[in-house]
């Protein structure tokens, strides 16, 4: 029989009252933005919401179940041009939505069978599913002839596809979302997402997945396949992540095999590592400011982004290793101890 999985870390225990204010504080704040703001800053937060449900994939994986994922881009990627293909051949697009979601974590259950079953390394998965992102952009660049259609829809190889359909709203009789509705669309699946992992990592499955990243050897001596737990939530991921890029494609009504590259999944793991990859609200803060900046950066006319970028990342790993949001809590939380401690004396 399986013994008690260990269950450490922040998400052993069930959230607190403040925490429940704070979701509905934040889903609050998000939904009454679209009436306090313009059309740009709309835009501009839409993206930063549909980003961070990529960043939340790759901090579950790699925060809770220890898996360093560089495939996220190949999900994400899968997932905006499944729907752009559906959308456009079929002309309905809720099915579109839900086969975005569906072929990634197929997907993922196919490539975490081979590697996670296969028993290799840690760094060998890494290496495979960057291997992977890789073939899968190389492939989808070489889609540029005429020969290469889905349906209806060419591929258009590196000039990707065009005109992508809005997403229609299934009771609004045929009526599509406008900037303002992706925006609370965005905002909602992400916050349920984020919950939903939340409370996912409360439950049996989920204190076996910590256990997994502590020792995985002692849970599987605990009797637990650890191979199973691992590739549910490598699928588990591969879906939130098909989920932010067919988002992405309802969002720029476009996608191109820019959603596959390296920059691409290097972009990921800074995001996740400078919000802290031990929390799930850290990679949502840490995709917001690394978006902001880099807009903010572009606006300034600064010529080199990335090297920018680059030295920001070396300072949070220097100076802030846990992570921007574990940083201030680890502050605020000897702060108060101080506090205590006086007060005691």
């Amino acid at each position: 029989m399986a013994g008690r999985p260990l269950g450490l870390g922040p998400a052993a225990s069930p959230p607190k009252w403040w925490w429940w204010l704070f979701v509905v504080l934040l889903g609050a704040g998000l939904l009454a933005m679209p009436s306090l703001v313009d059309i740009s800053v709309q835009l501009d937060v839409s993206i930063m919401l549909i980003l961070a449900l990529l960043a939340l994939s790759m901090s579950f994986l790699w925060g809770y179940v220890g898996i360093l994922s560089f495939g996220q881009t190949a999900f994400f990627g899968l997932g905006g041009y499944t729907y752009a293909v559906l959308a456009l051949n079929l002309g309905e697009t809720t099915g579109s939505m839900l086969a975005a979601l569906v072929l990634p974590m197929l997907f993922a259950a196919v490539l975490g069978y081979f590697m996670i079953y296969g028993r290799i390394s840690d760094i060998y998965l890494s290496v495979m599913t960057l291997v992977v992102t890789l073939i899968l952009e190389k492939g989808i660049r070489a889609t540029s002839g005429d020969q290469f259609v889905i349906g209806t829809v060419r591929l258009n190889g590196q000039n990707g596809i065009p005109s992508v359909p809005s997403l229609q709203i299934p009771w609004g009789g045929g009526a599509e979302l406008f900037i303002d509705g992706v925006f609370y669309l965005a905002a909602v699946l992400l916050i349920l997402v984020y919950v939903g992992l939340r409370l996912l990592l409360l439950t049996h499955f989920g204190r076996v997945l910590v256990s997994i990243r502590e020792n995985e050897r002692r849970t599987e001596l605990l009797g637990y396949d650890s191979r199973r737990y691992k590739l549910a939530a490598f699928v588990i991921a591969g879906a939130i992540a098909g989920l932010s890029g067919a988002l992405y494609a309802v969002w720029g009504n476009f996608v191109a095999p820019e959603m596959f590259n390296l920059s691409q999944a290097a972009q990921v793991i800074i995001w996740v590592i400078v919000g802290g990859k031990s929390t799930l609200i850290g990679p949502i803060a840490g995709t917001a400011l690394i978006q902001y900046l880099t807009t903010w950066l572009g606006t300034q006319g600064v010529g080199q982004v990335t090297l920018v970028l680059g030295v920001v990342l070396m300072v949070f790993v220097l100076v802030f290793n846990q992570g921007l949001l574990p940083t201030v809590g680890l502050i605020l939380a000897g702060l108060r101890n101080r506090m205590r401690a006086g007060t005691g004396r």
